[in-house]
């Protein structure tokens, strides 16, 4: 059994076949899905998916590339919800920051902000975070402990392999490990991944972007985890059933509303 832990099934690249995908994906094994925040407009798709299956989650957040959108008043709406059981995909992304100096300094003191805003909405209502990290790692790091993030604990989503953050196993966070592990220029996640507590190792897929080998290059969905559970295996000297198991065993410590999923 597989529990995708990242998975944007509220993206309008499944508005067609939306039901085909997670047929396909129970029927491979993966049995429980989370949706992450990103862009509050996305929610109402996100909370009807959480309601048609039961087998989907939400969280509730947004994502440092719609900072602009934050408003913590439409996140108090859905954060009660019994389906949503995470806060983000919140964090720290500097990959597309202005090359103007003093635009750039300005963004990355909205997106700390917002960032911040959104570790105190874990803590108030005690549920795990969603992080999101791109060319930010020391600030995103600093951040975490100096927010008393550990209260809630967490996953890097997507973790980029920086040695920076494997300190933060140590503060109740968690690593998510999708198709980039399979990509041929992964060398450096390859080389860090054993170095990650096994107890805080998850599977994600960021579905429907980052598609593991051998199907890169088209839509991914919560089905191809399977092939990071492959890859894991490997590199770990272990069995794809010791991966899906301690993986599983991982997601459902980390979010409780996974233990009665079978």
């Amino acid at each position: 059994m597989i529990i995708d832990t990242h998975c944007h099934l509220d993206n309008s690249q499944y508005y067609n076949d939306i039901d085909e995908v997670i047929k396909k994906a129970l029927e491979n094994g993966v049995k429980a899905f989370l949706i992450p925040g990103a862009d509050l407009n996305d929610l109402p798709r996100a909370v009807e998916l959480s309601e048609r299956y039961d087998e989907v989650y939400f969280a509730v957040g947004v994502h440092p590339y719609d900072i602009d959108g934050f408003d913590e008043e439409i996140m108090e709406k859905y954060v009660t919800h019994p389906k949503c059981i995470a806060i983000g995909e919140c964090g720290l992304d500097y990959y597309r920051l202005a090359e103007n100096e003093e635009e750039k300094l300005k963004n990355v003191a909205k997106q700390k902000e917002v960032f911040i805003s959104q570790i105190k909405f874990a803590i108030k209502y005690n549920k795990p975070l969603i992080i999101h990290i791109r060319e930010a790692s020391n600030d995103s790091r600093q951040i975490l402990i100096d927010n008393d993030a550990k209260k809630v604990g967490g996953v890097l989503h997507c973790y980029n392999a920086s040695e920076h953050l494997l300190m933060l196993s140590e503060h109740n966070f968690y690593f998510g490990i999708g198709g980039v592990l399979t990509f041929k220029n992964a060398k450096k996640l390859v080389e860090v991944l054993p170095k990650i507590p096994q107890d805080k190792l998850l599977i994600e897929t960021d579905a429907p972007y980052l598609t593991p080998h051998p199907y890169r290059g088209i839509r991914n969905e919560p089905y191809y985890t399977v092939y990071v559970a492959d890859k894991m295996a490997e590199l770990l000297d272990l069995s794809k059933v010791e991966i899906e198991d301690l993986t599983t065993k991982n997601a459902k410590k980390l979010f409780k509303e996974f233990s009665n999923i079978s």
